[in-house]
């Protein structure tokens, strides 16, 4: 029997769970995580994949903060895409498609590395709490555990209800798995606003009834590892296929409309916009020719095929229908037909940005809960929950993820400060600094971080330090080389740039845009560069190249921490703030936020509100006489105030 007294409670064991109940131990802290089935421990839940576009970037950030994903992902990953990149490297992405049953158990072998965080089977009910901290939780079966920091991560098990046709639809958070009722009640009893959203998965089919003659091969390509630290063997590799849908899938879908889960009325939480059903693709682009489908392996060791692109709620027999329309697919045996989940999300409003709850101190939700969808988006909660728990039963500062610091900044403060009224689902044009936040960089970028606040190993902590020493020493060699003409002409000419006539640093040969460092070292035949310097290589080829970019961000970026400096008082009332317009006032009394940064990124609130909550707060006396406020400076000018414009 595992103990009843812990500094850190995390309740659920998908990606936001797993990262969180390992990011606490990783502090020292003792950790129990309790979830209903031990035996799905980082469970992927719909899609068998990881990365992608911004999510990708995510990955290797919890990588970066000594998280569990990347390990897992390279432990189980057959099929490897750097998606985006025919366009600038801010935004390329990597994705993996993963054996799944080799992920889960990734998973939870380096769970079971850690040695102060226990695993525990059990459904949890309810919260203990002390007035308005929390204390511990109950479990369906009566058992008592106590801490002072819990962090929730329930993801679509709170009153989850799967619908597959019309009808009430039957509890589930998973198929095949129970929903968290008790749990759910017991939150919402906590006064917390509560609504609902929607998700979905589609069919899974049998292989070997798929005709691979009519569909077109994506080989895999070689690709970047997610993980930084171990080097996971890769289990082999697998092909993904496309295919089109077409009119009769459209004519089939549209027949039906009415029998389907969303369209019939049987449910009224908003789905994620970005991850549509085929019925939603149907009716919100009728003209469309086709649609795009992805048939990927679900592992190595099975012939079940995840056919991405056709998420539904339609009754089984119309799924089996439309599947048999597609090129490919016409005698395809389904082997899990697709439904839709509806469930519980608390509004993320109410969340700091350490996703502690406002209205109870010591408790923490990550994942979907807040409104989000995504394993990536989890995950990335997940680790700041857990790290936060654990900094609080520990007594240290918190750790907060800023927006020109990592994609999870971004995902974070979107959530805090804007909400969500439907899924959340990271994209780079979230992002204003996103040549800052590369994939390439998520090492040197968020290493320092992790190592300074206890989140790396002694040999993580070693292999940070031989990355930072790599960069150091090519970022040195391109700006002290000079290259000659007859060194470097024929590489010139390869790659369409003009020639030399007199030597020319590396550096500046660099910024050429056709040029690519790879083919200035070989020119140089630099010798010291090991095979295993591509990734620092391409982080400082993109640093070097686009300096003058690069360096506007981080001028930015600097404007945007002079904000975070202005801090605005937590007990202010907002709504003797007349001279704020009466939206503002409300917007700013439900968010509250810490800062005039996050108070600039409120729905609602706008310039005039920002200088005239300024002016407030200085007429109150909350802050010191300077403080920069973006491109406002509030200064103190002979006694009196005034608000100026920077050129």
């Amino acid at each position: 029997m595992v103990d009843r007294t812990y500094d850190v409670i995390v309740v659920g064991g998908g990606h936001a769970g797993a990262e969180a109940s390992a990011a606490a131990a990783r502090l020292g802290t003792r950790v129990l995580l309790i979830t209903p089935d031990l035996a799905r421990i980082g469970q992927m839940s719909c899609n068998p994949a990881i990365g992608g576009i911004a999510k990708g970037v995510v990955a290797r950030e919890v990588d970066a903060l000594g998280g569990v994903m990347g390990r897992a992902t390279d432990a189980s990953r057959i099929h490897f895409r750097m998606l985006n990149r025919s366009k600038g490297p801010a935004v390329w992405g990597p994705r993996a498609q993963c054996d799944r049953t080799l992920y889960s158990l990734a998973v939870r072998r380096v769970l079971e590395e850690l040695s102060t965080l226990d695993l525990f089977q059990d459904m949890v009910s309810d919260l203990v709490l002390r007035g308005d901290r929390i204390a511990g939780v109950r479990t369906r079966t009566g058992l008592e555990f106590r801490a002072p920091a819990v962090v929730i991560t329930t993801g679509t098990f709170l009153r989850g209800r799967i619908h597959v046709g019309l009808g009430a639809g039957v509890e589930g958070g998973r198929a095949g798995e129970e929903a968290s009722v008790e749990l759910a009640c017991a939150l919402e009893g906590r006064e917390l606003e509560v609504a609902r959203f929607k998700t979905g998965t589609p069919p899974r089919i049998d292989g070997r009834s798929v005709d691979y003659g009519k569909l077109e091969e994506q080989p895999s390509e070689p690709g970047v590892r997610f993980s930084a630290f171990v080097r996971e063997e890769f289990p082999g590799e697998r092909p993904c296929w496309i295919t089109w849908t077409g009119k009769a899938l459209r004519d089939i879908v549209q027949e039906n409309l009415e029998r389907s889960a969303r369209f019939g009325g049987s449910i009224a939480g908003r789905g994620p916009r970005y991850c549509p059903s085929i019925e939603d693709k149907i009716v919100r682009f009728p003209d469309a020719r086709g649609h795009q489908v992805f048939l990927e392996p679900e592992g190595l060791d099975t012939t079940e095929l995840y056919v991405n692109g056709l998420s539904t709620s339609l009754p089984p027999g119309v799924q089996l229908r439309f599947l048999r329309s597609v090129p490919g697919l016409q005698r395809v045996r389904m082997t899990r037909s697709g439904y839709a989940i509806e469930y519980d999300y608390f509004l993320p409003h109410q969340l700091r940005h350490t996703l502690e709850v406002k209205s109870v101190e010591g408790l923490f939700f990550a994942g979907q809960i807040n409104g989000t969808t995504g394993y990536e988006e989890a995950a990335g909660q997940g680790l700041v929950a857990g790290a936060n728990a654990g900094l609080a039963a520990l007594g240290e500062a918190p750790f907060i993820l800023e927006r020109d610091q990592a994609y999870i900044g971004v995902l974070i403060d979107d959530l805090v400060t804007k909400g969500v009224d439907e899924p959340y689902r990271l994209f780079t044009s979230r992002a204003e600094f996103r040549l800052l936040l590369r994939q390439d960089n998520a090492l040197s970028r968020l290493g320092p971080v992790a190592c300074e606040r206890g989140l790396l190993s002694p040999s993580q902590t070693r292999v940070l330090e031989e990355r930072l020493e790599t960069e150091g020493r090519l970022i040195e060699w391109f700006r002290s080389t000079r290259l000659k003409p007859e060194q470097v002409n024929d590489a010139l000419a390869e790659a369409g740039s003009s020639p030399l006539r007199t030597p020319a640093r590396a550096v500046e040969l660099l910024r050429r845009p056709e040029m690519s460092s790879d083919a200035l070292i070989r020119a140089a035949n630099a010798s010291f560069v090991d095979e295993g310097w591509a990734e620092a290589l391409l982080a400082v080829e993109v640093d070097l190249k686009y300096t003058g970019y690069v360096q506007r961000e981080r001028d930015r970026a600097a404007a945007l921490r002079a904000r975070a400096a202005f801090r605005i008082p937590q007990d202010i009332e907002y709504e003797g703030l007349a001279t704020l317009s009466h939206e503002a006032r409300e917007k700013l009394d439900q968010v509250r936020p810490a800062t005039l940064a996050q108070a600039s990124r409120v729905s609602g609130v706008s310039p005039a509100d920002l200088q005239n909550l300024v002016m407030e707060i200085r007429k109150q006396g909350g802050v010191a006489p300077e403080r920069f406020t973006g491109n406002m400076t509030v200064k103190q000018h002979r006694g009196t105030d005034r608000v100026s414009r920077e050129t």
